[in-house]
């Protein structure tokens, strides 16, 4: 099911969704098995604004089911939001606002207009290279409101998967974490993985500040819109 791919200069990775280059600017997730949920973690470890990142490059986190073989990455990226968990929920699952905040995505609905639930497609349109844009399709794994959800899709000529969770906290805020898993393949194993962690890292970072700036701008009640 593999598509051809074009050639990428150094420091670029090239796949189904176009680009990893100097900004960052193409991340696609694949299809794979769903994650168990993490642990959770506790509030007396989210004190700061922006927890910044936990990065485990060819680590096994001991929550998880599946251990990461040794061309496997994850990421992860934890932001402090000044919001209610129903809120932040509201917000990362509305899928038709992903473009405010995921710098690669042009469009996003469910297919068929289902609701979020496990087995669903999210489809999208999304920034190719030169200008150009293309299809690209997620499929929902895991579904835990108001929690956890997760998503595979493709990451170029890789396997990878992606989720969210929330975490409620002191004076009515939530910790929010989104993890992403890489599976490498194909022409990405030529890439340093520390290299390719850093700039999938990079990209969640700027992605969950959107997230808060966004949720937190919001007017009461407009999340759940």
């Amino acid at each position: 099911m593999r598509r051809a791919k074009a050639r990428a200069g150094p420091g670029k990775v090239v796949g189904s969704g176009g680009i990893l280059g100097d900004k960052d600017r193409q991340l696609l997730w694949p299809g794979s098995e769903a994650l168990r949920r993490r642990r959770s973690i506790p509030a007396s470890e989210h004190k700061g604004e922006f927890m910044g990142a936990s990065r485990a490059t060819l680590r096994n986190p001991e929550s998880n089911q599946q251990s990461l073989g040794a061309t496997a990455i994850r990421t992860e990226s934890r932001i402090t939001i000044a919001s209610g968990v129903a809120e932040v929920w509201a917000y990362v699952c509305d899928v038709g606002r992903w473009p405010e905040w995921a710098p690669t995505v042009l469009e996003c609905r469910v297919r068929g207009g289902a609701p979020l639930q496990p087995g669903s497609r999210v489809d999208q349109r999304a920034k190719g290279i030169f200008g150009s844009s293309r299809a690209r399709s997620q499929e929902v794994t895991a579904v835990e409101a108001p929690r956890h959800v997760s998503f595979a899709g493709p990451m170029g000529t890789s396997a990878a998967r992606w989720g969210m969770e929330l975490e409620p906290i002191d004076d009515g805020q939530t910790t929010a974490e989104m993890w992403i898993e890489v599976d490498l393949g194909g022409i990405m194993r030529a890439i340093p993985a520390g290299i390719l962690e850093n700039r999938i890292q990079r990209v969640s970072d700027r992605e969950m500040a959107a997230i808060k700036a966004a949720v937190e701008s919001a007017p009461p009640g407009r999340s759940e819109s």
